[in-house]
């Protein structure tokens, strides 16, 4: 008669065996690697026949692609296109914009006077009057018969101020003058406005005047409205008629009036003026204080058409 319960290999047995087994295998690991480097050859191919399914079912996605996905895709890139062309002509916009503020800027201001940027808002549509107006007003300190010019030169002088606009008479306007003086041999003038945008005269020149064509025009000073140095013109015509009694003396100003955008309106006497000085960097409270410092002076002083009388 059989036992019920056999007795089998004892757990003692079982574990020395393991022991042995493991001291063995950590002895031969190092031997082992050719080994293993040589089945994992073996088995390469293996492995990519089981991708084979997962790549031919990509491969069937992207065959299966609609005409609509397609069109959509290819509508959402041509937006993106759209919208990066726009970007860039506004940044190109913008990089032409600050060349010309920069120029503007750099215009030959003396280093003392208070400056400001302003932007024409409107051009005057009267034939009989070249006018301007412009973005800045009393809350900014400007004030009537205040000098302006662009980058190359004297444009007009301030006619007209409201709070926050102001109105610019251009030089080449029939009722404006300026006095000025020839750089070359500081014979003194003056320059009026003839009703065209890119001439100006020279009235009453003596026929012995020494002028010449190409000599440069600047402010004299004179009449304490524009300050003195300022480009102003270019003599483009001297003629000498022996039946007239003055030389007739055509001018060319150096300001764009036909496309000014940009203007600088300057305080000429911020440099001698404290208040004005704090006025540049303050608030509008301040500029206003500035401006009835300024006014005195401006009400007192004579246009250059009276000069000129």
């Amino acid at each position: 008669m059989k036992p019920i319960f056999v007795r089998g290999v004892s757990n003692q047995f079982r574990l020395t065996l393991a022991i042995i087994l493991s001291v063995l295998l950590i002895v031969a690991n190092d031997r082992l690697t050719p080994v293993r480097h040589s089945m994992a050859t073996l088995l390469s191919p293996l492995q990519y026949l089981a991708n084979v399914p997962g790549d031919m079912l990509d491969g069937f996605a992207e065959m299966l692609a609609t005409r609509t996905m397609l069109e959509r895709q290819n509508a959402e890139m041509l937006r993106q296109q759209l919208m990066m062309s726009e970007r860039l002509q506004r940044f190109e916009h913008l990089r032409q914009e600050n060349e010309r503020l920069r120029t503007l800027l750099g215009s030959p201001l003396h280093m003392d006077a208070r400056k400001m940027v302003a932007e024409v808002m409107e051009v005057a549509s009267d034939p009989f009057h070249q006018q301007i107006v412009i973005n800045r007003g009393t809350q900014n300190g400007v004030y009537v018969g205040q000098p302006v010019l662009d980058a190359q030169g004297i444009v007009g002088q301030v006619v007209e101020v409201s709070a926050i606009t102001a109105r610019v008479l251009l030089m080449s306007d029939t009722s404006h003058a300026i006095p000025v003086r020839i750089t070359r041999n500081d014979v003194r003038m003056i320059v009026n406005g003839t009703g065209e945008l890119d001439e100006v005269e020279l009235r009453h020149v003596a026929k012995s005047t020494d002028v010449k064509v190409g000599d440069l025009l600047v402010t004299s000073g004179l009449g304490r409205r524009f300050p003195e140095g300022y480009p102003v013109a270019r003599v483009t015509v001297v003629e000498r008629d022996d039946a007239q009694s003055y030389a007739k003396v055509m001018a060319q100003p150096l300001a764009a009036l036909d496309r000014i955008r940009y203007l600088l309106l300057i305080w000429p006497d911020a440099g001698n003026n404290p208040v004005n000085t704090e006025a540049v960097e303050g608030t509008a409270a301040d500029a206003a204080d500035a401006q009835t410092q300024d006014e005195p002076v401006t009400e007192a002083a004579p246009t250059a058409a009276e000069e000129a009388q």
